[in-house]
């Protein structure tokens, strides 16, 4: 065989690997519903739920409480199906969490609560097109 087919081939094989490897990280957003239902059926994956913070109708954003020792925080996330689910995040809370405009939580339901291991942000102001004045 070829020097050339050689390295090809090892570099396919690599590529197999790799796409092998990542394959279990990836993850389809789902909503609360079927992550509790991914959860109970013994998915030990973490899940992906994207929504937004609770807001009241003022469009002030509710239900975040951050634990006293500023170690946790819990929030209440709403899924694009509309349920509403107090999420628990077992870190200091992410300085731009109420800046944000959709939230990615990645954890799973334990003792029928959704803990989250990260947090994923989107942040609108980060993305505005902004002009410079000349």
């Amino acid at each position: 065989m070829k020097k050339s087919s050689i390295i090809g081939l090892i570099v396919i094989a690599i590529a197999i690997a790799v796409i092998v490897s990542t394959r279990e990280n990836a993850s389809a957003y789902v909503s609360f519903d079927e992550a509790y239902a991914m959860s109970t059926s013994g998915e030990k994956a973490s899940i992906h739920v994207v929504g937004e913070l609770k807001k009241n109708s003022n469009g002030d954003i509710v239900g975040v409480s951050p634990s006293q020792d500023m170690l946790s925080v819990s929030f209440v996330l709403v899924d694009d199906n509309q349920k509403e689910q107090v999420v628990y995040l077992n870190q200091p809370m992410p300085s731009d969490l109420l800046r944000s405009d959709k939230v990615v939580v990645i954890g799973g339901y334990k003792n029928d609560k959704f803990v989250a291991d990260k947090v994923l942000l989107k942040c609108p102001s980060k993305y505005e097109e902004t002009t410079i004045k000349q």
